[in-house]
């Protein structure tokens, strides 16, 4: 006869293995990165006027690291920066402007003729195909003179919304607000300008910046940025703001050793 095991108890299930992290996947990164920076509660406008102003105690008269003598030796310093040090490129353009020190002389020098001074920073051979050709049509369309115009600036070749935007702020006194990797970083790590693009955080920032601070935000926040806020391991325990940020993992203290 059959034995009955309908009341038999069935032996206990055991726990699934847990899953092996799959080789060759870094972690991710705790504080985010340049790409996908970590991003906190948005602030409002009268925290974020505060922050900014925290940044202007501790920097009263910021300016740009790069060195430049007029608009064009800054239009073109700008070009040469992306995906590359300040001071990479100020190595860079001590010779260059020596050689060439304005459109025309830059135009006569060519491509090839500038390839040798900014060889050692990156993406060197388009820049220099781009900075050749921008100084040729500085010639051809504007006399040789950089223009104070957003639409007659992102025409030139190599020039985009951000280089734009520092030329018209550091050349031509313009309220505007360049928006790089760390700009960019800062707005979605404090919660002063969430956003998913550079755009998206530029207007969060000329929004909630009190008109008088919008010339300087962009240096405070680029310079906090670079030896503050940094991409990897932010020093929050030095932060002259850190009482009005919203990124949830500060880093108190620094690490021991």
């Amino acid at each position: 006869m059959p034995r009955d095991t309908s009341s038999a108890k069935s032996p206990a299930r055991q726990p699934a293995p847990a899953a092996k992290p799959r080789q060759g996947s870094p972690a991710k990164p705790l504080h985010g990165s340049a790409a996908a920076p970590r991003r906190a509660r948005a602030m409002n406008a009268t925290q974020a006027a505060s922050f900014l102003r925290a940044l202007a105690v501790a920097n009263p008269a910021p300016e740009t690291e790069l060195h430049y003598t007029d608009p064009f030796t800054l239009l073109v310093a700008v070009v040469l920066s992306a995906q590359t040090t300040d001071a990479a490129v100020n190595k860079a353009t001590a010779t260059l402007f020596a050689a060439a020190p304005d459109a025309a002389a830059m135009a006569a020098l060519g491509e090839a003729g500038i390839a040798p001074h900014i060889r050692r920073i990156g993406l060197w051979q388009a820049k220099a195909k781009n900075v050749a050709a921008l100084a040729a049509l500085l010639l051809e369309r504007h006399g040789g003179q950089v223009p104070a115009d957003r639409a007659a600036l992102e025409a030139l070749p190599g020039v985009g919304r951000k280089t734009a935007n520092v030329v018209l702020n550091v050349a031509f006194g313009q309220e505007t607000m360049a928006v790089d990797t760390h700009i960019f970083r800062l707005g979605n790590r404090t919660g002063l300008a969430p956003g998913k693009t550079t755009r998206a955080v530029e207007d969060g920032l000329v929004r909630k910046c009190p008109p008088e601070m919008l010339r300087d935000a962009h240096h405070w926040l680029i310079l906090h940025g670079r030896y503050v806020c940094k991409a990897r391991a932010p020093e929050c325990w030095r932060c002259p703001a850190i009482a009005l940020c919203n990124y949830r993992d500060k880093v108190l203290a620094p690490p021991a050793g």
